[in-house]
């Protein structure tokens, strides 16, 4: 006979609940489903490890503390020093919300605002200047089919501010070039509006021009004679080729910034509020659920307009 399956204990049965629930019910992403499981699996091993009982009810303030203390003393990304106080956060916030749910549905549980995040210091927002801007835009080599795909790629970046795996999913046909807007479905299931600039709409037109194949992905390798019989999806650049293609070009122009899609972003966010737009249209542009995401560039705005304050207040005579 084959052994018997161990049976799964309440804890364990009601984390793979939960995480179906974010993933069928909320329509978190994929990214987001996976990340919770780790930091709840993580959570429910530990308990196992200290001979804890594994019943909704042994979850408690205490256990919490133990568990938080145990998190502070693990090594850090790649065994330098210890866990950051951020991941450390994201590992509360898993259990906080975990217990939200379960509360939700009845179930008799420690109450969730019994954890406190830990307070992380204010995020530095790195961007762009506009001549830094112009560097990284122009470092592609235009005289191959490689080259004008990658100059196409950092203008729709700038010109949107899309995240790198909203522009990797792109395909030919979701792009109005004519009209220079197109509908994204990004996270959390958001969906919203993109406007492209005429600059980048006149760089993907002449690239897609000079295209000889038939692939739906908006952009593709270009890596000798392409197979026909070739899946799309085979040929559709990957997220991460297009994060290496951005450093590559940032070394090549000597950035002083780490340049990444995710800067590329910022650069567009700021870009915009430093010139006066506000903050509800570029968070509707962003597709930001939440107001205070947008707020991080505030900061900075804010201290462009100190210097505007600093250079001309008190000339007028």
């Amino acid at each position: 006979m084959p052994p018997a399956k161990e049976q799964l204990s309440e804890i364990t049965l009601e984390i793979e609940k939960y995480l179906e629930y974010l993933e069928v019910e909320k329509g978190s992403s994929p990214l987001t489903v996976r990340n919770y499981k780790h930091y709840l699996n993580r959570f429910s091993e530990w308990l196992k490890s200290e001979g804890i009982r594994m019943e909704l009810k042994d979850i408690n303030p205490e256990i919490v503390r133990q568990f938080r203390l145990y998190l502070s003393r693990l090594p850090g990304y790649r065994g330098q020093g210890t866990m950051s106080r951020k991941t450390q956060g994201y590992h509360a916030i898993a259990i906080r919300s975990f217990l939200r749910w379960l509360t939700k549905n009845d179930f008799e549980v420690m109450s969730a605002d019994k954890i406190e995040l830990p307070k992380i210091t204010e995020r530095q927002v790195k961007f762009l200047t506009g001549e830094q801007v112009e560097r990284l835009l122009n470092a592609p080599t235009l005289s191959n089919l490689g080259g004008k795909r990658d100059k196409a790629i950092l203008e729709l970046f700038y010109s949107t501010g899309l995240r790198v795996s909203e522009l990797c999913k792109l395909d030919r046909d979701m792009v109005n070039l004519e009209r220079r807007e197109f509908g994204i479905v990004g996270k959390g299931g958001k969906g919203r509006v993109v406007f492209l600039s005429k600059r980048a709409a006149d760089w993907i037109s002449g690239y897609l021009a000079e295209r000889p194949d038939h692939y739906k992905p908006l952009f593709i390798q270009h890596r000798g004679e392409p197979d026909p019989t070739t899946p799309d999806e085979k040929m559709r650049l990957s997220c991460r080729t297009i994060q290496r293609m951005i450093k590559k070009y940032a070394r090549k122009v000597k950035l002083p910034v780490d340049a990444t899609p995710h800067v590329m972003r910022h650069s567009f966010a700021t870009d915009l509020l430093m010139a006066g737009a506000d903050i509800r249209s570029v968070q509707e542009m962003l597709g930001h659920k939440n107001i205070q995401t947008t707020q991080i560039y505030t900061h900075v705005t804010h201290r462009h307009l100190k210097e505007i304050h600093d250079t001309f207040h008190g000339r007028g005579g």
